[in-house]
């Protein structure tokens, strides 16, 4: 912990968070802004269109005024952040519920952006963290100036807030409590990183209240830390069970391993049983059949001590020859 600030410092820091937390015009012009670029992009699946959005939510700007008022025991600061953070919240949300609901797509054709942001880890947890420690040392050192942390916080907060409106928009609560999920992380983690460099940095008033401040932060953390750590074992032993699924179809099977090429494996987790989609090429004078499947099936299951339905999806390869012709043909020139 470094030594106190001067008062001088503290309140020009107090004085600058509170003109960030301002909830005016300006600020749900940029929030709805966001929300619609961002929503746009989950919904085409496009990575880029999405980093549009980041650079310009204003999502951030309020949560560092959350984290020194905490440490400062500021009520008046702490409300005006957190009315801020609410309104840019729920107005996010009802724009991606709006725009959901007008292009009405299926939970099946969601984007892997979309889906991406619907099974929060731990790993969000330390990204939330770090960018959240970038924010409040970018605002406590203004010669490096907010653009560079601004895009590194609105990463973690924008997008999940539209994909929880267009999971609503199609009564698809798993993955609006997913999203969700990973949104209140994100909020968490910002807030506390934050608050551990301003410590760090001597913007604080009394020691005393420090201890109160971190612990309460802990407290809410701590409730999410369990999810997120069950969430993440579930993603590593998916990830394990898929890699040696593969493994035993190929080296174990004569219907992957020769008779067929695996060309792609794609797994539906939230199927009971999890659900395989195969896609391989076979020669059209060798096809799969459904009893060929069956004995695969119960295989994989032999060894895994899992149950999976297996879909073979099919693409049959035809070699055609010159050597294959039936009539003796002079071949055209080409020329």
């Amino acid at each position: 912990m470094s030594p106190k600030v001067s008062e001088e410092d503290l309140e020009r820091l107090r004085s600058n968070l509170v003109t960030d937390a301002k909830y005016d015009r300006d600020y749900l012009v940029l929030a709805l802004s966001s929300c619609f670029i961002a929503t746009c992009g989950l919904l085409l699946g496009s990575a880029a269109i999405i980093i549009g959005a980041m650079i310009i939510a204003p999502l951030m700007l309020p949560l560092r005024g959350v984290a020194l008022a905490a440490l400062e025991g500021d009520w008046f600061l702490f409300r005006q952040s957190a009315i801020a953070v609410g309104l840019g919240t729920i107005a996010s949300i009802l724009l991606a519920w709006t725009i959901g609901r007008i292009v009405d797509m299926p939970e099946s054709e969601f984007s892997l952006e979309i889906l991406a942001r619907t099974q929060p880890t731990l790993v969000d947890l330390g990204i939330a963290m770090v960018a959240g420690a970038v924010g409040g040392y970018a605002k406590i050192q203004p010669k490096l100036g907010d653009a560079v942390a601004g895009t590194a916080i609105a990463v973690a907060l924008m997008p999940p807030l539209c994909v929880v409106g267009l999971s609503l928009s199609q009564a698809s609560w798993s993955f609006a409590r997913g999203s969700f999920l990973l949104y209140f992380t994100n909020l968490l983690g910002i807030t506390l990183a934050c608050m551990l460099v301003f410590i760090w940095g001597g913007y604080y008033v009394e020691s005393s209240r420090i201890t109160r401040a971190i612990s309460s932060t802990l407290a809410l953390t701590a409730l999410v830390v369990v999810p997120l750590a069950f969430s993440l074992w579930q993603l590593v032993r998916q990830v394990q069970l898929q890699s040696t699924l593969k493994s035993i179809l190929l080296r174990r099977t004569i219907t992957v391993g020769q008779q067929a090429e695996l060309v792609q494996a794609k797994f539906d987790w939230g199927q009971d049983p999890p659900q395989v989609r195969l896609q391989v090429r076979v020669s059209a004078d060798d096809p799969i059949t459904a009893k060929q499947v069956y004995e695969v099936e119960r295989l994989v299951e032999q060894e895994m001590r899992q149950r999976f339905e297996l879909i073979f999806e099919v693409e049959q390869v035809e070699q055609v020859r010159s050597q294959d012709t039936t009539e003796d043909k002079e071949i055209p020139d080409s020329n």
